[in-house]
């Protein structure tokens, strides 16, 4: 069950529940979330740190995936009113990226939970753009202490 009534675009917002900073966000708007399952989108633009001629490159599908998992558990604790904890990439698992997207793509990247046990969570995600899969992963992350 989604719990957003509507998607959420207020990138200043949005910026307050992800540990990056301007220029490295690459999130921009929150189209579901649930306990176990979080959809992101990104337009991507010329402007962004992570595009080169045109293209969106493989670190920055990468750390779209990494901050759709931050931003799931952000959101989380804005709706609990606490403070969202800094998390880190512990393992990647089985990237694959199929295709480079190029300027203003609109990617829409979902997570999965898969696990999530005493701040270590388990996840699969998959980055989509126009309806077809571009890249996935499973990673792990875990909470800073």
């Amino acid at each position: 069950m989604n719990l957003l009534e509507n998607d959420i675009t207020d990138t200043i917002f949005l910026g307050s529940l992800i540990p990056q900073k301007a220029p490295f966000v690459m999130v921009d708007t929150l189209n579901f979330f649930s306990e176990k399952k979080i959809v992101s989108g990104l337009t991507i633009s010329a402007e962004n740190i992570l595009t080169k001629d045109n293209y969106f490159c493989e670190p920055g599908l990468i750390e779209n995936m990494a901050q759709t998992i931050a931003l799931h558990t952000g959101y989380k604790y804005f709706l609990e009113q606490k403070p969202a904890p800094t998390g880190y990439i512990g393992a990647i698992k089985k990237a694959e990226i199929f295709r480079l997207p190029h300027v203003s793509e609109v990617l829409q990247t979902s997570v999965e939970i898969l696990h999530d046990i005493m701040g270590v969570t388990l996840i699969e995600a998959k980055v989509e753009s126009a309806g077809k899969i571009i890249a996935q992963s499973e990673m792990k992350t875990a909470l800073a202490q």
